[in-house]
């Protein structure tokens, strides 16, 4: 009589090849996030895009999460393989993102990349010192209300240019205008040393004024999202990244 086999069982290349095919069409980056009894192993790459089924599934406060957990992966040098072109071509037919960003046009601050995102996942709005104004609004409007997003994140940096620039009075073309919209934070920034954009300790702090000011303006002149938030919807929010850590911390 033979002896028992105590190995464990194999799985079988069917089982891998179904099991890889989950992972990889659960509906992109952010539903994978929420798959917690599934691990990524080496090699798998990100190839959905994230669909409407995905999507709904998700509350808001389950999208922060997610957010936080890929910037952590960024940080930690452990991002996701992302099949982008995959991504591409299987977003073509439509778009579910999750949330909407409204950062700084900063090179170094690239949302999609330092939260670990695909093409599909998120909506990324850009204009220098992450302003609101009125296109921005409209577009945040089409991002909620009409295309589903479920938050916004309002995305200001450490060291950034526009707020030294606001803080330092600059004159330049239609620039100025645009650096106008960032003087209010530094009036509302309570700060006993030194104000000034050589220190960057003030900067950062006019930054997150910034940032707070600029989810007010959101929600005072935005009844659509106003009203989206107000019934839960969506959620707002604030968050900082540091170009020197790569890290995100979102406000309180």
């Amino acid at each position: 009589m033979n002896a028992p086999d105590h190995r464990s069982p194999q799985p079988s290349h069917s089982h891998s090849h179904s099991r890889r095919a989950l992972l990889t069409s659960a509906g992109g980056l952010f539903a994978m996030g929420m798959l917690s009894s599934f691990t990524l192993a080496p090699g798998i790459t990100l190839a959905a895009a994230m669909s409407k089924e995905a999507r709904d599934k998700l509350s808001p406060d389950q999208i922060i999460d997610a957010l936080k957990q890929g910037n952590e992966r960024f940080r930690n040098g452990k991002m996701r393989g992302q099949d982008y072109l995959a991504q591409a071509k299987a977003s073509a037919p439509g778009q579910y993102p999750v949330a909407a960003i409204l950062s700084c046009i900063d090179s170094r601050a690239p949302a999609e990349i330092i939260l670990d995102a695909g093409i599909g996942d998120v909506f990324n709005a850009r204009v220098a010192g992450n302003i609101v104004n009125d296109d921005m609004l409209g577009s945040l409007e089409f991002a909620c209300a009409l295309a589903g997003a479920k938050v916004i994140v309002v995305m200001g940096h450490s060291a950034c240019g526009a707020i030294k620039g606001a803080i330092d009075d600059a004159k330049l073309g239609e620039l100025t205008g645009l650096l106008a919209k960032i003087k209010p934070a530094i009036q509302a920034t309570q700060y006993t040393g030194e104000r000034s954009s050589k220190n960057y300790a003030f900067v950062d702090e006019v930054a997150k004024s910034n940032v707070r000011l600029g989810l007010d303006e959101i929600r005072q002149r935005s009844d659509v999202l106003a009203g989206l938030e107000k019934d839960g919807k969506i959620k707002l929010a604030g968050a900082m990244y540091s170009l020197a850590s790569g890290k995100v911390d979102f406000l309180a």
